[in-house]
């Protein structure tokens, strides 16, 4: 083996463990925040599961679930048109977060909000736009994997 191959397969190693063990703490502060955090998370998760016998069987019982939930999703049509109705929400929300609108002043648990969107501007409009892309990637994926064709009144006969 040279050393050329022996430092590529470290670095893609060690590499694939530092991204890891980023993406999970990232994804981890992402998840109340506008922005993909579950998809970090899972993908930081899944980086380690390479590696870690934890992260193996943490992954496995995400990974049937995910999948339950995506054939869940796009069973109808209906639930098909109300997730595409969420991503239209989140593209709505971002151009509100971009435009940055001034909002009446109140309070919410003594915390005061007001005139000012909460995070406003170009970088939380961002963050919401890719949790969108994100929504509508996964919802096309899921219809194409995972959407039950229905027979139609031709093959049954």
């Amino acid at each position: 083996m040279s050393f050329g191959a022996a430092a590529k397969g470290w670095l893609q190693r060690t590499g694939t463990e530092i991204l890891g063990w980023i993406l999970v703490p990232v994804g981890i502060i992402m998840m109340p925040a506008p922005g993909p955090g579950t998809l970090v998370l899972m993908a930081g998760i899944a980086l380690l599961a390479r590696r870690y016998v934890w992260a193996q069987r943490l992954l496995e019982p995400l990974e049937r679930s995910a999948i339950a939930a995506a054939k869940f999703g796009v069973a109808t049509w209906p639930r098909i048109l109300f997730s595409l109705l969420g991503v239209f929400w989140l593209v709505f929300l971002g151009v509100v977060w971009w435009i940055e609108p001034t909002i009446p002043e109140f309070e919410v648990l003594g915390v005061g909000f007001g005139p000012g969107l909460p995070a406003a501007g170009w970088v939380t409009a961002l963050g919401i736009f890719t949790s969108a892309a994100a929504a509508l990637g996964l919802l096309v994926y899921s219809i194409i994997r995972w959407r039950e064709p229905r027979a139609r009144s031709e093959d049954l006969r």
